[in-house]
C-alpha cells in the first residue's frame, strides 16, 4: 500500500514538474526574458530519430529543449498529420501526395530516417503529437496556418492552447484577421527578412500594433547593418529569434559555423546580435554550449 501511494506521489510530482517547465518557458517568452537563451529544435531531434516523429519530440524533451518545431499537413479525408513535405515519398515507406491519401493508408506506413532507411516509427497525427507533448515542451507548428480553425479545435480538445507558437510573414492587420481571438492563447511571432528595404518599419509596425514577444529575423550577409542595430532597439520590447539551419538564414553564423568556432556561430548571434531564441538542427550541441556559459538550465 505504501509503495503504491509513493508511486502515485512520484508520478504526480513528475507530471507537475513537466507542466511547470512549459509554464516557465511561456513565462520567459511573455516577459521577454533576456537572461538566458531559449532553444528550438527543428523537426524534433531528427539526427537520432525520424523527423516529425513522437520519438524525435521525446528526445528533444529529454535533452532539455524548450520548443520543438513540427510541420503540419492535411490528408484527403481531412485529418492533420505531422510531415514536412506535401508528399509521402521522402520520409515514409509510401508514395503520393498527402492531400490525395487517406489517414488509414498513411497509418500502414513507417517513417524513414535521415538516411532514407525504414524505421519502426509511425506517422503521428497532430492530435497524437499534442497529447504526447502536453505539459512537456512548447510546440512551434509550421504550415498550420492553412487550416488554423481545425488546428485550434484540436488544441482546445487536448488542452494545449497555451503551449503553441505560431510564426508567419504576413502584416499585423492580416495576422489579426486570420487568427483573431486565438492570439489570447497562441503566441504569434512575425518573420521579418532584414534584407528587404522596409524591414525596420515592418518591425516597428508590429511592435506598435501587436507587441509580439519575439521576431524571427533573417538576413544573408553581415554587410547588412540592421541586425546589429536591432540588438539594442528591440531589447525589452521583443526577443530576437534566429535560425541556424543554414548559412543564408543568419548571415553565415549557422550550425556549421558553430562547429568550427562558437565565436563565429552561436556566440556571435547571442553576443553581437542579441539572439535569445535559436532554432537549430543540432540541439544537443547548442545546449552544451549554452550550459557552458550558464545561458540555459
Amino acid at each position: 500500500m505504501k509503495k503504491s501511494v509513493f508511486l502515485l506521489l512520484a508520478l504526480f510530482s513528475i507530471s507537475a514538474m513537466a507542466q511547470d517547465r512549459v509554464s516557465l518557458i511561456r513565462e520567459k517568452l511573455l516577459k521577454r526574458d533576456y537572461s538566458s537563451v531559449i532553444v528550438a529544435s527543428h523537426r524534433g531531434d531528427w539526427r537520432n530519430y525520424p523527423e516529425n516523429s513522437l520519438a524525435a519530440i521525446d528526445n528533444a524533451i529529454k535533452m532539455g529543449v524548450d520548443i520543438v518545431e513540427l510541420d503540419v499537413q492535411r490528408t484527403k479525408d481531412g485529418q492533420l498529420i505531422l510531415m514536412h513535405d506535401p508528399t509521402l515519398n521522402r520520409t515514409t515507406t509510401g508514395k503520393g501526395a498527402i492531400a490525395d491519401t487517406t489517414l488509414a493508408y498513411i497509418k500502414t506506413l513507417k517513417l524513414k530516417n535521415g538516411c532514407a532507411i525504414r524505421t519502426i516509427h509511425d506517422v503521428p497525427t497532430l492530435e497524437e503529437a499534442l497529447i504526447h507533448a502536453k505539459g512537456k515542451i512548447m510546440l512551434n507548428l509550421d504550415k498550420a496556418d492553412r487550416y488554423f480553425d481545425q488546428v485550434y479545435a484540436l488544441m482546445v480538445k487536448t488542452g494545449t492552447t497555451k503551449q503553441i507558437v505560431m510564426k508567419g510573414n504576413g502584416s499585423a492587420e492580416k495576422v489579426k484577421e486570420l487568427y483573431g481571438d486565438y492570439l489570447k492563447d497562441v503566441i504569434y511571432m512575425p518573420i521579418v527578412n532584414l534584407d528587404k528595404p522596409n524591414a525596420e518599419e515592418q518591425i516597428e509596425a508590429f511592435i506598435s500594433d501587436m507587441h509580439p514577444v519575439a521576431f524571427e529575423l533573417l538576413y544573408k550577409l553581415d554587410s547588412n547593418p540592421l541586425p546589429k542595430k536591432l540588438k539594442d532597439t528591440m531589447q525589452g520590447r521583443s526577443l530576437i529569434w534566429y535560425n541556424t539551419l543554414w548559412d543564408t538564414m543568419a548571415g553565415g553564423h549557422d550550425d556549421d559555423a558553430s562547429l568550427q568556432s562558437f565565436e563565429n556561430g552561436y556566440g556571435y548571434l547571442i553576443d553581437v546580435l542579441g539572439a535569445r531564441i535559436i532554432q537549430t538542427d543540432r540541439p544537443q550541441f547548442l545546449l552544451d554550449y549554452l550550459r557552458s556559459r550558464n545561458l540555459h538550465d
